[in-house]
């Protein structure tokens, strides 16, 4: 099956797209398509499980930026 692509202009920043070039064999544009589908995945398993609860819209959505927190610390734990 063939998949229909679209093009999305991403910006990053000066430093990171140097980085980035220090690996020119990566395909990048794929490394961002399994990130958008990785969040994805997360927002609709975050959807469906906030579908049968009695949390609001905001409720939710701070308990996801305390996930994501998180794991962006466990991250920088593990960098170091």
């Amino acid at each position: 099956m063939v998949e229909n692509l679209v093009n999305l202009t991403l910006s990053v920043p000066d430093d990171l797209k140097k980085q980035m070039e220090e690996f020119p064999v990566i395909n990048w544009s794929e490394v961002a398509r399994e990130a958008f589908r990785d969040r994805l995945g997360e927002l609709k398993l975050l959807k469906q499980i906030t579908s049968k609860s009695k949390l609001t819209e905001r409720d939710a959505l701070i308990i996801g930026r305390k996930i994501n927190n998180g794991i962006a610390k466990r991250h920088e734990v593990n960098k170091n």
